[in-house]
């Protein structure tokens, strides 16, 4: 994109006018080698960009990482590993959930990786890849104590059947078996997940391990998730798959050993109108805001369609002029109202911080998730489609991503 371009110089002023999400480059390349440095040389990285790369614009992300070495990335679905193909993404994609059988020369053509998770559908995969004369590649997705997706094994001597089953799944002639993995459930939990994340762990090994004693082998065991990859290195093996720390935050409050990251969004608005109102007014929805004094409101163009959670009404803050204003009143489907009495020099069209830093002052994604009565993984990812991405390198835009209107 050349930035000395007129259309792309008045685009970029129109997205400034309402609300944005500037997505920081540099925070995620520091990220990338962050996680580089915590994982062996030899032990192989697949980058989680599913949900649209958790709301940062998977394509942009994808591309950064993969200029960076990245070589394997991870997406729930084959609508997800199209659009990183489409984006010129020439890395190994592995797909977490479920692809319709049927699409099976889809995933031979664009070289990508299923995840088989029952013999039922390791079966109708085989017939449609024989059907097509293609053959898949598959990682073999163990439940060692999700209760999600996955061949149960859970209890290794009560689940034995399931070693049955992979072992068929592998000898399967259409099916590549290239990798094996399970997820851990409370990993990021710290000392409280201790016990229980050593359960699927030694789970997982035993299932691979007598998988290894009828002959069959596998070039990737991964189990690693964000939490593990942190607190966990014994449990890194042939491959990891960092999630949430790729954009600069942390699985939870309790991880052990937490990395140097640094957030990678920071979302924006911008101030609509300015009006003072007298003691005893009621401000939205509801009247949930009586103003105790002469009051002076910001109104921001941003709401729970642009994914401002309802919730935070008359309990978070934003920044102004780095300070914090105080949302008042209940959040509208597309505006809200800030209380900026205290604060100097404000005025029409100033900048507003939802997320992120103005001056000495922050708001950060867990302090809005904690308020939300969530996890930062949500807050992020709920930030809406009409909110376009402003993809910055130094500071400045080399990028945008504008979902409502992509031609623009």
């Amino acid at each position: 994109m050349n930035l000395s371009d007129k259309k792309w110089r008045c685009n970029m002023d129109d997205f400034l006018k309402r609300t944005w999400a500037e997505i920081n480059l540099d925070a995620l390349k520091n990220n990338y080698y962050a996680i580089r440095n915590a994982v062996r040389p030899e032990t192989e990285i697949c980058w989680v960009v599913k949900a649209d790369g958790y709301g940062h614009g998977a394509v942009f992300v994808a591309r950064t990482l993969e200029a960076l070495g990245a070589r394997w990335f991870a997406v729930s679905n084959i609508e997800e590993a199209e659009q990183l193909r489409s984006g010129g993404i020439k890395g190994a994609i592995l797909i977490l959930g479920y692809t319709p059988p049927n699409l099976a020369s889809k995933l031979s053509r664009l070289n990508i990786s299923q995840a088989v998770f029952s013999a039922d559908y390791a079966k109708e995969l085989q017939s449609c890849a024989q059907q097509d004369n293609v053959t898949v590649k598959i990682h073999l997705k163990v439940d060692t104590g999700m209760s999600r997706i996955g061949f149960l094994y859970q209890e290794p001597g009560r689940d034995s059947v399931s070693i049955d089953e992979m072992e068929d799944v592998c000898q399967q002639p259409n099916l590549e078996h290239e990798g094996i993995f399970t997820h851990f459930a409370v990993s990021d939990e710290g000392k409280t997940g201790k016990g229980y994340t050593e359960e699927q762990f030694q789970a997982f090994l035993d299932s691979v391990s007598k998988l290894e004693q009828r002959g069959i082998t596998f070039r990737y065991r991964h189990c690693a998730n964000s939490g593990a990859v942190c607190d966990y290195p014994e449990m890194h093996l042939d491959m990891v798959r960092p999630g949430i720390i790729i954009y600069g935050l942390n699985p939870s409050g309790v991880i052990r050993n937490k990395l140097p990251l640094q957030p990678v969004m920071e979302l924006k608005t911008v101030i609509s109108m300015l009006k003072t109102v007298e003691t005893n007014t009621t401000v939205s929805y509801g009247r949930t805001f009586t103003a105790s004094r002469k009051t002076k409101l910001a109104t921001v163009p941003i709401g729970y369609a642009d994914g401002y959670p309802r919730k935070l009404h008359d309990c978070a803050d934003m920044l102004v002029c780095g300070q914090r204003a105080r949302v008042v009143g209940r959040v509208c489907m597309d505006q809200l109202m800030l209380d900026v009495t205290d604060i100097d020099g404000v005025e029409n069209g100033m900048t507003v911080t939802v997320f992120g830093k103005d001056g000495g002052e922050m708001i950060s994604v867990d302090e809005l998730a904690k308020l939300n009565d969530t996890i930062n993984y949500e807050m992020i990812c709920i930030v809406g489609k009409r909110v376009p991405r402003i993809f910055l390198v130094d500071g400045k835009p080399i990028g945008h991503l504008n979902y409502i209107c992509p031609e623009t």
